[in-house]
């Protein structure tokens, strides 16, 4: 069985160093894909984007810089649960916004209660979801 958390945060999305608008993100965990967390950006005038990425970088990213690759999520400031600053990239284009370190902490708490971090595995359908994904991906690649 499938269980999710859901929570929607304001954000402000920092166009440039003079001009950010505040918007809405969904937040959205589901135990079918445990270790990811997503965020749906509401942009004005577009699509809504959404973004997967390790529910452990958010985590770690609110405490101090974290990630490598496309998602660097990094705090504002030294002191506890300042905001933080979430950079996304896709080629040599990058966005970039600010949010409260309280909301999203509170909704990995939410997180962990439905699915202590670390115990992603004891779920017994998650490996076999893997797999199936994992055909996918690769019959999708052959055939293309």
């Amino acid at each position: 069985m499938r269980e999710s958390v859901q929570a929607e945060v304001l954000m402000r999305f920092l166009v440039s160093e003079e001009l950010s608008f505040r918007i809405p993100v969904g937040l959205d965990y589901e135990t079918g894909d445990p270790y990811a967390v997503r965020m749906t950006f509401h942009l004005p005038g577009d699509a809504p984007v959404t973004w997967a990425f390790g529910r452990e970088l958010l985590l770690d990213g609110i405490n101090g810089p974290s990630g490598d690759g496309d998602v660097h999520i990094a705090p504002v400031g030294p002191e506890s649960l300042s905001d933080v600053i979430i950079r996304l990239r896709v080629g040599g284009d990058s966005a970039m916004f600010r949010a409260g370190a309280a909301p999203l902490v509170a909704f990995l708490d939410r997180t962990d209660k439905l699915l202590p971090m670390g115990q992603e595995l004891t779920l017994g359908d998650f490996e076999l979801s893997l797999e199936e994904a994992l055909g996918r991906i690769l019959a999708e690649e052959n055939a293309g």
